[in-house]
């Protein structure tokens, strides 16, 4: 087995705290990954994690090895985007994260072909509409739809995305047309909430007379895919809050209504997240820049 290969694996047990999920992640067996934490632990001659069979944590010594294991693998990463900076030729593995419905709609339609321009780069791309850490999922790039909270990553924006409320004609027949936000906020509709653990955000924003106003408020269902809100509201469930370029399709056939126009949502930024390193990642860059190309213009085209 390769000494770097064993050290990447024991990065990827630290931070993901599982040999499993490091296995799963460096996409080989727990006996391989574990085979290769056992070889770099003889050949340092310290353990480097207590195991038990139901518990897996990190030594003195393996506290003290991560550090210099991270610095290991960000000085080969450098050094392979250097090269591959001056051949202009990007190899390797890009993990990508976005939103369900900034992935399904605006990323996944152009992945092939990104692959066909560049075909030595491999892409793992992971929908889903909670928060990630770049860092402990070992992710290159990370699309997201809100405000990031970790300030040590890079920020490139793409738009500042149109956002409605929207519910059924037949919703709307039977519980009225709501033109504010104040008539949702008396608990007269059923709103539809996108929540997941570790959600922060409870509230609807919307743009008030004076300025942005919060509104608490009601729902019975609330679901972690926002593609579940959008069937729910075409099934006549309730109100859903929605990104305008997700539900575009559904407004002009008449599917779904805009409802709440007096005191309609605040804009949502739209941006990727990734690592700072003093040198880039070529394929990183190059996948970034050709996908928010397509996304601008997807935006726009579903936005006119």
């Amino acid at each position: 087995m390769s000494y770097f290969d064993n050290i990447r694996t024991f990065v990827r047990v630290y931070e993901l705290g599982s040999m499993s999920a490091a296995a799963r992640d460096q996409r080989v067996s727990p006996a391989v990954a574990s085979a290769r934490i056992t070889q770099l632990e003889g050949h340092l001659g310290v353990r480097l994690f207590q195991r038990t069979t139901r518990s897996l944590s990190a030594t003195e010594q393996g506290r003290i090895f991560y550090d210099g294991a991270c610095k290991i693998l960000a000085s080969v990463a450098e050094a392979e985007a250097g090269i591959d900076d001056v051949t202009d030729n990007p190899r390797g593995t890009l993990h990508v994260a976005a939103p369900l419905g900034v992935g399904r709609r605006l990323i996944a339609p152009h992945v092939p072909e990104f692959a066909a321009d560049y075909p030595l780069v491999d892409v793992r791309l992971r929908l889903s509409d909670r928060k990630l850490d770049l860092t402990a999922e070992g992710l290159d790039v990370a699309f997201f739809l809100g405000r990031p909270e970790d300030s040590t990553l890079r920020i490139r924006k793409v738009a500042d995305c149109e956002r409605v409320l929207c519910a059924s004609p037949a919703y709307l027949a039977v519980h009225g047309h709501p033109r504010t936000g104040g008539e949702i906020d008396r608990g007269q509709h059923n709103c539809l909430n996108l929540r997941f653990p570790g959600a922060t955000e409870f509230q609807w924003q919307l743009q008030g007379p004076e300025g942005a106003i919060k509104y608490d408020v009601r729902g019975r269902f609330e679901s972690d895919d926002g593609d579940v809100l959008t069937d729910w509201a075409l099934a006549g469930a309730g109100i859903a809050m929605k990104p305008l370029f997700e539900i575009a399709d559904h407004l002009r056939s008449g599917a779904l209504v805009r409802v709440v126009e007096d005191t309609p949502p605040l804009p949502v930024q739209m941006a990727c997240l990734y690592t700072h390193r003093r040198h880039q990642d070529p394929k990183t860059r190059l996948f970034m820049e050709f996908m928010i190309a397509r996304m601008e213009d997807a935006l726009k085209a579903g936005e006119a």
